[in-house]
């Protein structure tokens, strides 16, 4: 797991500390601050100075920075409730849903029933994907420990997904190279042989069987300790479910169990796969050699949709409309995402810097409509001149 520092998991600097200028030259600086745990990195960011001029006194803030501090100014006056509580509640009360949730499902009422499939897909959505999503970033505990043992709860037991391949993907990758061509470039998320109407509306009820069978995969690169570990850890969570429905809910056959088990986890896999999508492929993407400074990078790769309380609930803030701010400060949490869009936004436009955000029918439309360019083909390299 990333190691996050003590001052950035709760009130600490943004910013993750002094800037180095050789990381400055390099785009892997950006790898190494996100593995390290700090939010941003000052190395990674752009040298042009806050009031735009090219050749400002020595002293004066980058972009990056000036962002940084006034992000670190909310998070400071900010308490535990706005900075984990929250957001751990919500998690909380997703699993204090799922007893309820089995007894519904054991009713012979089709209301009480049809309640059952709907809370239990709800609380599996909220915690597997606003919990998985969180416990990679390390956002649900200031300790190392702490954080080690949400991230295997939340992405191996619920998420039957190793969180080594976990935390690598999302955060050494795709955080650290936001639609960087060959690196963080989405492109896990193409399936090129599919015609668009079956990827968009129809695999991805598959995700529940996939899943597990990427993980496997995945278990290959481990030890033999590790992989048998965290098989156990994935059986127990799936196991658990399906031992819940037959002796809770009363399911009078394993085939009932296994169907309502998918149907639960398959409940917000179309959005799940949607909103990937949506929010980087389609916008501009760079060279790994010509990559540009941090601000401008996430201002470009990255796009928010607009608020919406199912989605705001069952995937986080960072998720749906804070992902621009998620991308900028990837170890705060969805809450306090939320409180500092204002300031990022209104920092954003002031510098005339993108804060790019689209409805989400706007998306699919054009995700299906550009579905060959987009999703089959190779992504072109945008140049942003001026910023190199």
């Amino acid at each position: 797991m990333q190691r996050v520092p003590e001052e950035w998991r709760d009130a600490g600097r943004p910013d993750g500390g002094k800037h180095s200028a050789e990381s400055d030259k390099r785009g892997e600086a950006e790898h190494l601050s996100l593995r390290n745990g700090t939010a941003v990195s000052d190395g990674g960011m752009e040298g042009a100075e806050a009031k735009g001029e090219k050749g400002g006194a020595a002293g004066e803030e980058t972009l990056m920075m000036e962002l940084s501090r006034l992000v670190q100014r909310s998070v400071k006056e900010s308490s535990w409730w706005e900075r984990r509580g929250v957001d751990c509640s919500i998690l909380a009360g997703a699993l204090l849903c799922l007893p309820p949730a089995f007894l519904l499902l054991g009713s012979s009422q089709p209301l009480c029933f049809t309640a059952g499939v709907l809370l239990m897909g709800a609380a599996h959505g909220v915690l597997t994907i606003k919990g998985a999503h969180l416990a990679s970033h390390g956002s649900l505990s200031g300790s190392q420990a702490g954080a080690d043992f949400w991230a295997s709860f939340f992405l191996e037991i619920c998420s039957s997904f190793p969180a080594r391949a976990g935390v690598q993907g999302h955060i050494k990758m795709h955080h650290a190279h936001t639609n960087i061509i060959g690196l963080g470039d989405s492109s896990v998320w193409k399936v090129p042989c599919l015609p668009r109407s079956v990827y968009l509306f129809l695999a991805p009820l598959g995700l529940p069987v996939i899943t597990p069978l990427v993980a496997l995969g995945e278990l290959r690169n481990h030890s033999v300790f590790y992989a048998l570990r965290t098989v156990l850890y994935i059986s127990l969570g799936f196991y658990s479910q399906y031992w819940l429905l037959l002796n809770v809910s009363g399911f009078q056959s394993p085939s009932g169990a296994l169907m309502c088990m998918m149907v639960c986890r398959a409940m917000f896999s179309l959005p799940y796969i949607h909103v990937n999508v949506f929010q980087h492929i389609g916008l501009p993407m760079f060279s790994a050699k010509q990559r540009p400074k941090r601000i401008f990078q996430m201002t470009h790769g990255v796009l928010n949709l607009p608020r919406n309380p199912l989605l705001d609930l069952v995937f986080g803030h960072s998720l749906i409309s804070c992902h621009v701010e998620h991308h900028l400060f990837p170890f705060l949490s969805d809450h306090m995402c939320l409180k500092i869009k204002p300031i990022v936004s209104s920092y954003l436009k002031a510098k005339k810097l993108p804060y790019q955000e689209d409805r989400y029918l706007s998306r699919l439309r054009i995700i299906f409509d550009r579905y060959q360019e987009l999703m089959v083909f190779a992504p072109t390299i945008t140049q942003l001149v001026g910023f190199q």
